[in-house]
């Protein structure tokens, strides 16, 4: 499976989950590593988008193409197995800890979450404690320029 990665170019490598860590994230309260990844190169740049206006795209944004190979173990939720507001901004305590408790359980490496801006899509999760990790490669990664005329100015 090749999945996506937008992010700022000093922060690409190495694959950590450190910097979700930080702050945490919809799907992983601040301490947890994980990877956030899309299924591709759109809903990538989505997920990024939705955080940035006009006046704030910086310009050192990077694509990242990462190939995990068949046989990695993962799980896919379902929406049924959800909360009612997984998908609200900003995103609830409850999210965090299904994300806290793959990470924590540690069965899978990979787990596949719907994408909270476009219904149908995913969002790909990586644990990078996981010991089927160090089967994931980055295969690619190159400037993303950000079209500006996805920002309307107000």
């Amino acid at each position: 499976m090749k999945v996506y990665r937008l992010v700022r170019k000093k922060y690409a490598l190495p694959l950590s989950g450190k910097g979700a860590a930080l702050k945490g994230g919809r799907w992983n309260s601040p301490g947890t590593e994980l990877i956030y990844t899309a299924a591709n190169r759109s809903l990538a740049m989505a997920e990024v988008a939705v955080h940035l206006s006009l006046a704030t795209i910086p310009d050192d944004y990077v694509m990242m193409e990462l190939d995990i190979p068949n046989g990695v173990s993962a799980r896919k939720l379902k929406r049924k197995e959800l909360p009612s507001n997984w998908n609200v901004f900003p995103y609830p305590n409850s999210t965090q800890k299904i994300g806290d408790a793959f990470v924590l359980q540690n069965k899978c490496c990979i787990l596949i979450v719907p994408f909270a801006v476009t219904r149908g899509d995913y969002n790909i999760l990586i644990n990078p404690r996981h010991k089927d990790f160090k089967h994931i490669k980055v295969t690619d990664m190159y400037k993303f320029p950000f079209d500006r005329r996805i920002f309307r100015q107000l």
